[in-house]
């Protein structure tokens, strides 16, 4: 599924790792890194960005989902548990590649639309669900 949401966006050679947890250890890992001391569905670290960037330059970075939170939204969003985590995917490999949803109104709008695209691309082998208009990060 990843591969199929990394094509769509034309990197066809990229590479991420994805780690599925549960909420200590994402509130854990969120902590450590945002000072953020609770649970979330996913954490993006890129790899392309800093001192290091140019090493690996088809290393995207590390996905960290977490399926109990997955598990709570999928039925806040009306979504199976599967097609959460394939939202939860698309988002956090749009964060990879730099988009942001938090600052500005135009980058979530642009952050939205994307996300949107994606996650009907990524679906389209399953029933062609169809994303709620707000989904609250």
């Amino acid at each position: 599924m990843a591969q199929r949401i990394l094509t769509e966006l034309g990197l066809l050679e990229a590479e991420l790792s994805l780690l599925f947890v549960n909420d200590l250890q994402i509130q854990t890992l969120n902590h450590e890194y945002l000072r953020r001391d609770k649970p979330t569905n996913v954490l993006a670290f890129p790899m392309r960005k800093g001192e290091f960037s140019t090493l690996h330059p088809h290393l995207l970075g590390d996905l960290v989902i977490s399926v109990e939170t997955a598990k709570r939204q999928s039925n806040r969003f009306g979504l199976t548990k599967m097609e959460m985590v394939i939202l939860l995917m698309v988002h956090g490999v749009l964060h990879l590649i730099g988009y942001e949803h938090e600052g500005t109104k135009r980058g979530a709008r642009e952050m939205t639309l994307k996300q949107r695209q994606l996650f009907h691309h990524a679906t389209r082998a399953f029933k062609s669900p169809s994303l709620p208009r707000k989904v609250k990060w």
